[in-house]
């Protein structure tokens, strides 16, 4: 186990507490409980750290990546699961992912396209939860569609129902979901991009990330993450190696 040095606690949970920030956006990696507590490997993993450094775990929680990004400027928090992108990069240091999500489309049913090529053409318009991951890459990589944005993950969905747009990006679980329940729906097979998702802890913390760093390999190679992918119901996502 890496060494709990006074600069790691610093860095991590200054007076004591450790801040994570949990994202409801991706229900892959946080769920509401039945009361309405948050859940899940991010919750499992923050759990897991406060714990180790004998510290108080406070979560706050956001509806969507690009506001707990947003939020670091506040320094809402100390600890954050967030998808490694480069333009993250500059203000965070992240860990190697412990989840990897495929990010693709939700498309009608009659509709043409059935791949993630098909969707990139002139005059179509695909629905986006500002600021996740998939934003980011989508925003750098398509050559032709335009993006629709929306608050949140969910609301991009909301947004591709209710104007009827030529599909909605996002993860493939809750897409699936969606699909599963009404046969109007599909989601496609093929994926846009791997989503790395990661711990997260702003930049200038050096001594706390590479305890971070240390944490994720160590509770990869125990099986931690796989157990608490399982115990919130998304066994069918792939632990990163």
């Amino acid at each position: 186990m890496t060494v709990i040095t006074p600069a790691v606690l610093d860095d991590l949970a200054p007076g004591g507490v450790l801040h994570a920030a949990i994202n409801f956006g991706n229900p892959v990696l946080a769920q509401r409980g039945p009361g309405g507590e948050p859940q899940g490997v991010s919750v499992a993993l923050a759990t897991a750290l406060a714990n180790e450094l004998g510290v108080t775990l406070e979560m706050r929680t956001f509806d969507a990546a690009g506001k707990v990004f947003a939020a670091l400027e506040e320094g809402a928090w100390s600890l954050a699961f967030l998808a490694i992108e480069p333009v993250r990069e500059a203000q965070i240091n992240f860990s190697e992912p412990y989840v990897i999500i495929e990010g693709t489309y939700l498309v009608a049913q009659e509709s043409p396209y059935h791949s993630v090529a098909d969707l990139d053409q002139a005059g179509l318009k695909l629905a986006v939860g500002k600021g996740a991951a998939y934003d980011l890459f989508l925003t750098r990589t398509l050559q032709h569609a335009q993006l629709e944005r929306a608050e949140t993950s969910a609301g991009a969905v909301d947004l591709f129902f209710e104007q009827g747009l030529d599909a909605a990006a996002g993860v493939r679980q809750p897409l699936q979901k969606i699909a599963d329940a009404d046969p109007r729906y599909r989601v496609l097979e093929d994926t846009f991009t791997s989503i790395r998702q990661a711990m997260a802890v702003p930049r200038g913390r050096e001594a706390g990330a590479a305890y971070v760093r240390a944490f994720v390999e160590r509770k990869k190679a125990e099986g931690f993450v796989q157990a608490a992918l399982q115990q919130s119901g998304q066994a069918d996502v792939t632990v990163a190696p």
